[in-house]
């Protein structure tokens, strides 16, 4: 296959790069941009000296006609006007971006702060939530890639939800990330001397990711909800870790949790059900395409705590995206993803 990465310079495209770089199937990467055509991209990154040493190209739509793939690692706002002129002319598309996630034009607009999608187009993606939406995404053109903290959060709350085991009527979320979360440009919050050993939250109440969220519980478990949702950052460079809270419904024992998370995701290689609470956490998945899920019940207040965790650049970013890739072209999903996790 042929590839094209739009926004390969931005972190979500570099992993790309590092990833696409190892499967089996791809021949060919095509790196564009929008600011920096003709520089040479290893001199950039020196990290890919000898081995991404072409000019950016300049966005073109005849280009990427030819391609079987683009990946558009870009920050939001910014596809909902570039991908619509390629739906239907050739490569299929994967948009990290945000911009066909919300399938409800005035929410993104409330939620993005930016000018939103056509309909059309968004009515023809699918969220790619692979280990949810496989069938769809199979036959998709276009795939919305989930965001990073919707996808630690709706791996390990959905299959509880689905099976009635936890109340969906309240919810509540509590999430923290490491900076690369906010992109490579440079920012005050994400500054050295801001970030460094500091532990902050942010977006109170107002995060873009709720509506994704409560939309994917509508889409997967057939529930009408709205979720308390709240995002904090950690002086680490990579790594989700979003811990949900809900009651449990009558007669729910903590092996019935466990049973229904392990039963769910029992074919799907990048999931992992962690039985120890010591056994789980950002370093265990870093670099890596893998989900890693805990549960615990509390008897004594008879709620759950759900705690999933994912490296928000490679589940949360990058390595669904070419998970979805996989799926789009009938590939083994783990193809090119067989990562062993960086624990140290």
């Amino acid at each position: 296959m042929k590839v094209g990465i739009i926004g390969a310079t931005g972190y979500g495209g570099l992993e790309l790069i590092r990833f696409l770089h190892n499967h089996q199937e791809v021949e060919k990467i095509e790196l564009f941009t929008s600011s920096e055509e003709g520089a040479v991209f290893s001199a950039k990154f020196s990290h890919l000296v000898g081995i991404e040493d072409r000019p950016l190209q300049k966005i073109d739509d005849e280009a990427l006609q030819h391609l079987d793939v683009v990946f558009a690692s870009t920050p939001s706002g910014v596809t909902s006007s570039l991908l619509p002129p390629l739906l239907q002319k050739g490569p299929k598309l994967i948009d990290l971006s945000g911009d066909f996630r919300l399938k409800n034009l005035a929410s993104y607009e409330q939620w993005y702060k930016k000018t939103p999608a056509p309909q059309e187009a968004v009515e023809q993606s699918v969220y790619g939530l692979s280990e949810w939406n496989e069938h769809n995404i199979a036959e998709a053109h276009l795939i919305a890639n989930p965001g990073c903290y919707p996808t630690a959060v709706l791996l390990s709350i959905l299959p509880l939800i689905k099976d009635n085991l936890i109340d969906p009527s309240f919810l509540v979320i509590d999430a923290k990330s490491g900076i690369s979360g906010a992109g490579n440009k440079p920012s005050q919050a994400s500054h050295f001397s801001e970030a460094n050993e500091n532990f902050s939250i942010y977006k109170i109440n107002e995060h873009q990711h709720i509506p994704e969220i409560e939309q994917a519980i509508a889409m997967f478990a057939n529930v009408e909800t709205k979720i308390s949702f709240n995002t904090h950052l950690v002086p680490m460079t990579r790594g989700i870790l979003a811990t949900s809270y809900a009651a449990v419904q009558p007669g729910v024992t903590q092996q019935k949790l466990i049973d229904c998370l392990q039963a769910t995701y029992a074919k799907h290689p990048f999931v992992r059900v962690v039985e120890e609470a010591s056994s789980i956490g950002t370093n265990r998945v870093k670099g890596s395409n893998y989900c890693d899920i805990y549960v615990q019940l509390d008897a004594r207040t008879n709620r759950a705590t759900i705690v999933g965790v994912i490296d928000n650049l490679v589940k949360g970013a990058a390595g669904q995206a070419i998970q979805n890739m996989n799926i789009q072209m009938n590939l083994p999903q783990t193809m090119g993803l067989q990562m062993v996790p960086l624990f140290i």
